[in-house]
């Protein structure tokens, strides 16, 4: 059985290196001597056997831009471009924006432990530090956690991360929601 599948996967390659070598053009010998009886072959031969310039396309030459009179440009002032209806829905949407409380921003976890003496000192040196940073307390059953600012931005998020971590090296960014408009409480 072997044998028999040898046999066959070698006469398969045989008839497959056989098929390839006789398909391209025979290599020039080495040994023998140039053929100078030769003529040289002619442009046509060389040329394909197909005309494929009738199928590319031909485009006519772009025309040259009309240089336009030079008029001297006016501007237009616009009129009536808010009426009274849009100055009202702006006017709304101004109010709605005003009593916007809370908003998707970040929050910075400085504490999470079982210890309150630990948070409430990481909490002090925070708010010694940094005086304008809102702080929040949690206590949920055994866990204290303590997360610093409202910020609505990554960004500003990151920078004041980079600050509280001097005093809170294990202090991590939480995605939350956070007060805004503070100013007005």
């Amino acid at each position: 059985m072997k044998h028999s599948l040898r046999n066959v996967l070698l006469l398969s390659t045989l008839f497959s290196l056989g098929a390839c070598a006789s398909s391209g053009p025979a290599a020039p010998s080495v040994s023998s001597a140039p053929d100078t009886t030769r003529r040289p072959t002619s442009s046509a031969a060389a040329a394909p056997a197909e005309d494929l310039s009738k199928y590319r396309p031909v485009f006519a030459a772009p025309k040259a831009p009309v240089a336009a009179p030079a008029v001297a440009a006016r501007p237009v002032t616009p009129t009536n471009q808010v009426n009274a209806q849009i100055e009202q829905r702006l006017r709304d949407q101004a109010y709605t924006n005003k009593n916007v409380k809370y908003a998707q921003g970040f929050r910075i976890l400085a504490y999470v432990g079982l210890e309150k003496e630990q948070a409430m000192s990481i909490r002090r040196n925070i708010i010694s530090r940094y005086p304008e940073e809102t702080d929040y307390l949690a206590y949920k059953q055994p866990i204290f956690r303590l997360w610093v600012g409202d910020y609505t931005t990554r960004l500003e998020a990151e920078q004041a991360l980079q600050r509280i971590r001097l005093l809170a090296p294990k202090a991590q960014l939480e995605s939350s929601q956070v007060v805004l408009n503070k100013t007005t409480f």
